[in-house]
């Protein structure tokens, strides 16, 4: 399905010009967003927290950095998912970025494997830093953050977190999701 986006590409001998779109009087539909992100590529990161049976957790393609000083990151959590209502009260949570061989990781805690709440944590590696929120032991990278503020907006809310501590693990490529699916890059 082709989007109207306000300025579409001609190509002509090699030269890509710009030509203006007509302009639309409403905005996209929510299918043709959801279409449209579908084509946007993201990498694949867990926010977990909690402990004990009262663990969970989700996959995430909104994850960024948002300051170096202080550090900060942020990701849009959907207020209907399973894990919102104890991100709101945990005050703290992991960020671990997937590596390219997460992928049955990243199935389980998006709940395509029919893992819920702590299950999800079975079977798998998991350390702590400061918080002692849980990290993926063998994550690219994980942040240690304290929750420092979420922001509500329409379905979601922006959690933002006060980076504590940094965890790294070479030689892992990465996982992003792309076009419906998640897909490896070697590193």
């Amino acid at each position: 399905m082709a989007l109207p986006f306000p300025y579409p590409a001609e190509q002509t001998d090699r030269k890509i010009r710009m030509v203006p779109a007509k302009p639309q009087t409403e905005d996209p539909s929510p299918a043709e967003f959801r279409a449209a992100m579908r084509r946007f590529v993201g990498n694949c990161s867990l926010i977990t927290a909690g402990s004990g049976a009262a663990r969970n957790g989700l996959v995430v393609t909104s994850a960024l950095s948002l300051s170096a000083d202080p550090p900060l990151i942020l990701a849009c959590i959907n207020r209907a998912s399973s894990s919102w209502q104890l991100l709101k009260t945990a005050g703290c949570f992991g960020l671990s970025s997937l590596g390219a061989g997460h992928r049955a990781v990243a199935e389980r805690f998006s709940g395509q494997a029919g893992h819920q709440g702590a299950a999800r944590f079975d079977g798998l590696d998991w350390v702590s830093a400061v918080t002692g929120a849980p990290l993926l032991a063998d994550a690219v990278v994980g942040f240690d953050c304290s929750v420092e503020e979420m922001l509500d907006r329409a379905s979601h809310s922006i959690l933002i977190g006060r980076i504590r501590a940094i965890r790294t693990t070479t030689g892992q490529g990465a996982l992003i999701y792309w076009d419906g699916a998640y897909h490896s890059l070697k590193g």
